[in-house]
């Protein structure tokens, strides 16, 4: 378990390392030059003030760009405990500059253990929020599971990950979810930059900081073809490798046939397949009847937001040698056959476990939605009940066109006689 502490100027916190504070204060400034549309809301909202007297709980990975997002929110008014989403994604630097540059309180800790993780939520929790942010669903499952005392504060929330939404969405349906979260997750903007084109390119990125291989010419299974699986099948073809897609979806499955590549099921792909990417946010997608078929050195990586999709309790206990980090964030693990298996950030979510995650300018679309969104749902909650709902289109809409603006890119405009069409039915053929 941790305790917290308390700074001179009363910002409760749970952190490694004060000392960081500067040098994590240069990366936060570096990440903001990139995230130019959350700097445009963070302007408005230190005017507006509309989270004043506003209490908001968040659990998401504590990284540069979170905290760019918690500093516009702070200058909205609000009154903000972070904790972690992910114990590998943790920057202990970010850390200490949001709490002793930005005073903001934060409990994380990388690489902390379970017990530590359950606590800083409840550290969080502590400051009885009226909105909660989450990354997985970890923070809202444990307000409805050991902290339902503070259920009543709460106003509604966010949610940022596919796996999140796919809990909560199960919640609702169960009838457990006691109050409205919003589904950021799935608006166009973060499904385009964020799950495509972020997890795409830093999913790769960790696989090279780790291992140091050449993709080009290698075959690199991708299990599932979500936005994230698309992202990453395309950067990894990028790079040369022949990509393979394992499906369970058969709309998916066609999509990613008729894009060119190979798919079959993994039972096929495990026997020559060099790389192994898992992103479907389901369980057990690499289990002990793929593993016994791979090929010596195979690449296994998770780039699913939980440790469950790859069967790493079957590695542990049945391989006959365990070689850990025998690289950054690699652990190697020895069959029975002789064959070596090289398993990345420990299962974890390995863009963050491995790498920084998606760059800035990524989390910019992202956290722009999100600060926008918890904005109109303190404006709108009184009208929507609990349960699961989409951002508004005109969210959506107002991040990509402030992000555009910021690229320097002008799109046409309809004329009146072009909406006027589009917006009636009386105009034959």
């Amino acid at each position: 378990m941790t305790s917290s502490t308390i700074t001179s100027t009363g910002i409760k916190h749970d952190i490694a390392d004060a000392s960081l504070a500067a040098e994590g204060r240069k990366r936060i400034e570096w990440a903001g030059r990139n995230m130019p549309v959350l700097q445009q809301i963070k302007e408005r909202f230190a005017k507006e003030k509309p989270f004043a007297g506003i209490r908001i709980s968040a659990c998401m990975h504590v990284t540069t760009e979170t905290a760019n997002l918690m500093i516009a929110l702070k200058a909205g008014g609000a009154d903000i405990a972070l904790c972690a989403s992910n114990p590998l994604s943790t920057q202990d630097d970010t850390c200490a500059a949001l709490v002793h540059e930005y005073g903001i309180s934060v409990f994380a800790r990388n690489a902390v253990d379970r017990d530590g993780y359950y606590s800083h939520i409840n550290a969080a929790l502590d400051i009885q929020p009226h909105l909660v942010f989450d990354d997985g669903c970890d923070l809202v499952n444990t307000l409805h599971t050991t902290r339902t005392e503070l259920i009543g504060e709460i106003l509604g929330g966010c949610e940022e990950t596919t796996t999140g939404v796919i809990r909560l969405t199960q919640m609702a349906k169960d009838g457990a979810l006691k109050f409205p979260m919003v589904a950021v997750n799935d608006t166009n903007t973060k499904h385009m930059f964020d799950n495509r084109y972020g997890t795409g390119q830093s999913t790769i990125d960790a696989i090279f900081r780790a291992t140091n291989l050449l993709l080009g010419s290698k075959t690199f299974v991708v299990a599932g073809f979500g936005y994230c699986g698309k992202g990453v099948a395309e950067r990894a073809r990028g790079m040369g490798a022949n990509v393979i897609i394992t499906e369970t979806d058969p709309v998916k499955a066609l999509d990613a046939a008729m894009q060119g590549y190979r798919v079959m099921p993994m039972n096929e792909a495990a026997k020559i397949g060099d790389f192994f990417v898992t992103v479907t946010g389901n369980s057990t997608v690499l289990g002990a009847e793929h593993f016994q078929v791979m090929k010596d050195n195979a690449v296994l990586a998770n780039a699913g937001h939980f440790d469950i999709e790859i069967d790493i309790k079957w590695l542990e206990e049945n391989a006959k040698v365990k070689n850990r980090k025998i690289r950054h964030q690699t652990d190697e693990y020895v069959l029975a056959n002789g064959n070596r298996i090289l398993l990345l950030a420990e299962g974890r979510l390995v863009n963050l476990g491995a790498a920084e995650g998606h760059p800035a300018v990524v989390m910019d679309m992202s956290f722009a939605d999100q600060a926008l969104t918890s904005e109109w749902l303190l404006k709108t909650v009184k009208n929507l009940n609990p349960g699961v709902h989409n951002v508004p289109d005109e969210i959506d809409r107002e991040v990509a066109s402030l992000k555009l603006i910021s690229m320097g890119v002008v799109i046409d405009q309809l004329t009146s006689d072009q909406e006027h069409y589009l917006n009636s039915w009386e105009h034959g053929s």
